[in-house]
């Protein structure tokens, strides 16, 4: 299911919603403070560790 996270621009409230459109997410309310002002944040999901050995990335640490 398409859920994502999303941050309001007015007070910071970082939240999640289930968006299946982009006419949904334009709809989308803060459950804070009710403003229609979001930013949708990119996620990252747990998908146990990480096998780093070929990563050529220098913050990564492999743990």
């Amino acid at each position: 299911m398409p859920i994502y996270e999303f941050k309001c621009r007015k007070c910071k409230n970082i939240f999640e919603n289930l968006v299946f459109s982009a006419a949904e997410e334009r709809k989308l309310v803060c459950p804070r403070c009710g403003s229609h002002s979001n930013q949708k944040l990119m996620s990252v999901f747990a998908g146990g560790k990480a096998d780093c050995s070929s990563c050529p990335a220098p913050s990564c640490s492999g743990t």
